[in-house]
């Protein structure tokens, strides 16, 4: 302080007051507890108060005693985990404004984690079991085919990559919601068209920021094209009158990342165009990581519905007859993904899932 406010300099004090605090001090001390108001109860120099919990005092003086962590409530605790988006001025919902991309994939920390890698052998043991064991088609309903495993392991790791790359960039995953505040419980990103959730319709650009969607990479393409013609092959040997389901040339894609409380209720997707719905124009789903537990039937009613595991790998396929069932996620299994997918493509716990579908 200047030496105008009456402290005396450290020359003119005795040698046995050295240790004594400044005037000033207890001059900025009594300001302070005259701020508090009667409600303070000491004026002792050696509180150890600091300036955050003093100034929760003059609030709430009946918590002096609390920790500043305990005083300060944080920001945006209350909203869901997963929560990234605000709502924007045109009524969708987006991103939060210079938030981080959602990556859906852990970062490495080599300076901080440690982990044992396992055996070549035994990653390839566990490969070669989960195909012995699930490798197969199913015929749940007419027009809806499940074909198990059908995605090769050096498949999963390139989609995975792939939805990794493009979701960190514009366009990427977003946390999708509606006007009135509420958000899906899961994170999304839209290929080669945007799909607006309070629109229910499709557009070239996301209407929030104005990004245009990331085209469909065409090697996922090739993967549509293949089970689709596994799934009729699969109808033709059934026989009977099994209808077959109509080629697909997908311009659509929804990518859906669901963390281990991810859900999504039962609903119809019917936002596509009236031909694509009176040709059958199947939608085709493919599942990565954890698995979830799906439902589906001709009812929004949970309670009549099916239930079927998809697991990291399937290949779902609804069209025709069943092209518009009602159908969800009611759960997510955690810790159901194959050790050697999370080993190998580093993915979240949680499930990837894709959805292609023709306009």
């Amino acid at each position: 302080m200047a030496g105008g406010d009456g402290i005396r300099t450290p020359a003119t004090f005795p040698p046995l007051q050295k240790a004594r605090i400044p005037r000033g001090s207890f001059h900025e001390k009594s300001l302070e507890q005259q701020k508090k108001g009667p409600s303070s109860s000491s004026l002792s120099v050696s509180s150890n108060n600091s300036p955050l919990q003093m100034a929760t005092q003059v609030v709430q003086p009946q918590k002096s005693l609390e920790s500043p962590q305990h005083m300060v409530t944080p920001v945006g605790l209350s909203e869901s985990l997963g929560s990234r988006s605000t709502p924007c001025s045109s009524g969708s919902v987006g991103s939060d404004s210079g938030a981080a991309p959602f990556d859906i994939c852990k970062k490495r920390d080599n300076k901080c984690s440690f982990k044992l890698s396992r055996s070549l052998l035994e990653i390839n043991r566990e490969k070669r079991r989960e195909m012995e064991q699930f490798s197969k088609e199913i015929y749940l309903r007419p027009g809806m085919v499940l074909l198990k495993k059908f995605l090769k392991h050096d498949d999963q790791v390139d989609i995975i990559t792939r939805c990794q790359k493009l979701g960190v960039g514009s366009g990427g995953f977003y946390t999708p919601g509606y006007r009135d505040g509420a958000k899906l419980s899961l994170q999304m990103m839209c290929l080669g068209k945007n799909w607006d959730p309070n629109s229910r319709s499709y557009g070239d650009t996301r209407p929030f920021d104005e990004a245009q969607p990331p085209s469909i990479p065409e090697v996922f393409r090739k993967i549509v094209k293949d089970a689709m013609q596994a799934s009729n092959d699969f109808l033709k040997k059934k026989g009977g009158d099994v209808e077959e389901l109509p080629p697909l040339s997908p311009d659509i894609c929804l990518v859906n990342f669901y963390t281990i409380s991810g859900k999504l209720g039962l609903h119809q997707d019917k936002d596509e165009t009236k031909p694509s719905f009176d040709k059958g124009l199947p939608v085709v789903s493919f599942s990565l990581g954890d698995t979830a537990e799906f439902l589906y039937g001709d009812t929004s009613n949970v309670d009549k519905a099916s239930k079927v595991d998809l697991e990291s790998g399937d290949v779902l396929i609804f069209g025709g007859k069943s092209r518009l069932i009602f159908h969800g996620v009611s759960r997510i299994k955690p810790n159901t993904a194959p050790n050697w997918l999370t080993d190998k493509a580093e993915l979240r716990p949680g499930r990837l899932n894709l959805t292609f579908r023709q306009h």
